[in-house]
């Protein structure tokens, strides 16, 4: 039995890959996605307890990029499912729970080694074909970051653990942190494979059993990450795939006794509602559920006088179009000082002009295919709106076309309105809107800044003064759970810049941090007194 503190290993990043053409790297990716690609189709079953449960109502999976080609099918599940995936999670709960804090840590270490290894290509290979990634966002994604969850996360927990009180003399103090009591319901995102994986990860790393829905669209991947959590000797039952209905879960989970947590990301409507769903039925719960969302956003890029034209630039067409700014924190409004707006403009035109759009597997494409019809449709409205305006014009893009993927030009709208619509509506495609400003006018565009949107996620501020920094920073310390300086508002990285937003983009626990593990624990204090009193009488008495 082991009777010993352990160190894990420390936690460092995982290096990037670069993939260059011609390496190994490249090669050896490119054929797994063509592997991936052609293979006969697979039917993705849910996973529930030790069963792999199939159903006769099947869904496409297809590739954005390329909607007639179908990779397989996932099976849709009912009520019955849900009701199932309770029972093994809270069956399996009492084994996870009581297995020693290092032996849950080395299953998620272990994840991380294959998935740097083994796994690697596969999981890039099928993010960039479901999720139409590019090499690059795929590898920093799918791979790099979900391998940094794992890792930090493990190192995380152990610093949660070491977190002990001070004793007096005769007694001692101990806390320990129990998995919550019941089961958490983890609800994921088509736009980040990491992300899917994180979040019902991270509470089974305290030891809580875990209930998930992954988006549609991102089904493909996610039976990856059940084939390496398997393969990582993850016990059965400890995380259950559903794929079902939204409603129908709902339905379900969120009356159900032992419903104790909700980790969410997704958008802002359907957070809201799934929290005044829960706060409905609160006299139904054994204790007060967990409630942990990032939801959306915003994302601003606010420039002075002062700024490198070729700097904001750079910023604005990387932030705002990488991944078809389908990313949480993609820049989605600008604020550029007239003075240097001609300059920036000419370079940033030059820059998205020479962008390539296309298929994944060609990676010299820089924009790929938004994720589906209704997203699809979603944003070519919006770009029909404004058109149609007087107080706007559209710089790049504007064109789109759904006949093969679902390809939308990365869009520049410049507006003389700072409360455009597209200043201000979440978009969640490649639409960027700039509204430029006099120069003298550097502090009011703050606060008209700060005032515009219901969301605080990312944003950043770009200048040489640093009085100017110090005041956007001071100005804007509400306006954004993740603030650059200097920089494109995206792009954090585990164990650097935890990430979450307030305001109408969640509750900013901060995914990667270990503020986002302690929401799944729930602290217990033991005090123990080695020699207790014999007598009622205290000294004060007499």
């Amino acid at each position: 039995m082991a009777n010993a503190f352990f160190n894990v290993p420390v936690a460092k990043n995982e290096p990037v890959r670069a993939y260059a053409p011609g390496t190994a790297e490249h090669s050896s990716l490119i054929a797994k996605y063509h592997e991936l690609k052609n293979q006969a189709p697979i039917d993705v079953p849910m996973y529930i307890g030790a069963q792999k449960v199939h159903t006769s109502n099947k869904v496409a999976m297809t590739m954005p990029h390329d909607h007639q080609a179908v990779l397989g099918h996932f099976s849709l599940g009912e009520a019955s499912h849900v009701h199932d995936a309770i029972a093994a999670a809270l069956a399996a709960k009492t084994a996870w729970a009581a297995l020693p804090w290092e032996e849950r840590a080395a299953v998620f270490l272990r994840a991380a080694d294959l998935l740097a290894g083994p796994f690697r290509d596969r999981m890039n290979a099928a993010t960039m074909l479901a999720q139409s990634k590019n090499v690059f966002q795929a590898e920093i994604d799918a791979a790099c970051e979900l391998i940094d969850f794992f890792r930090f996360n493990v190192q995380y927990m152990t610093q949660i653990y070491k977190e002990q009180p001070e004793s007096l003399p005769g007694m001692w103090n101990r806390l320990e942190y129990r998995p919550l009591e019941g089961f958490v319901f983890a609800i994921t995102p088509f736009n980040f494979t990491s992300i899917a994986a994180n979040l019902c990860a991270a509470p089974a790393m305290m030891g809580n059993v875990v209930v998930w829905k992954p988006a549609e669209t991102q089904v493909y991947s996610a039976q990856v990450i059940m084939e390496l959590f398997e393969a990582a000797g993850l016990p059965a039952g400890v995380i259950n795939m559903i794929t079902v209905d939204g409603p129908t879960a709902g339905d379900i989970i969120f009356k159900h006794p032992d419903f104790a947590g909700l980790h969410f990301t997704g958008s802002t409507a359907v957070f809201r509602q799934l929290w005044k769903n829960i706060a409905s039925h609160i006299d139904a719960f054994r204790t007060y559920p967990r409630i942990v969302g990032e939801t959306g956003g915003k994302d601003f890029v606010m420039v002075h006088q002062s700024a490198k034209a070729a700097e904001v630039a750079t910023a604005l067409s990387r932030g705002a179009f990488e991944f078809q700014g389908q990313k949480c924190s993609a820049a989605s409004r600008a604020y550029v000082p007239e003075s240097l707006w001609p300059e920036v403009k000419r370079i940033f035109v030059e820059q998205v002009s020479s962008f390539k759009q296309g298929s994944p597997e060609d990676t010299s494409n820089f924009v790929n295919a938004v994720i589906d019809e209704r997203a699809f449709d979603k944003i070519a409205a919006y770009i029909d709106y404004t058109k149609a305006q007087a107080d706007a014009q559209i710089i790049t893009g504007g064109n789109y076309d759904k006949s093969k993927g679902y390809f939308i030009e990365p869009t520049t709208i410049v507006t003389t309105n700072p409360k455009f619509r597209t200043m201000v509506e979440e978009i969640f495609g490649p639409v960027l809107t700039i509204y430029v400003y006099p120069d003298a006018q550097f502090e009011a565009t703050l606060d008209l800044l700060d005032q515009t949107s219901e969301y605080a996620l990312t944003g950043s501020i770009i200048s040489t003064d640093r009085y100017a920094i110090q005041l956007a920073t001071t100005k804007l310390a509400n306006a954004a759970g993740n603030f650059y300086i200097n920089d494109k508002p995206t792009g954090a990285v585990v164990g650097q810049q935890p990430f979450g937003g307030a305001r109408g983009s969640g509750t900013n626990d901060k995914a990667g941090a270990a503020m986002n593990l302690l929401r799944w624990v729930s602290a217990r204090t033991i005090k123990e007194t080695f020699v207790p009193p014999t007598d009622y009488r205290y000294p004060f008495l007499g």
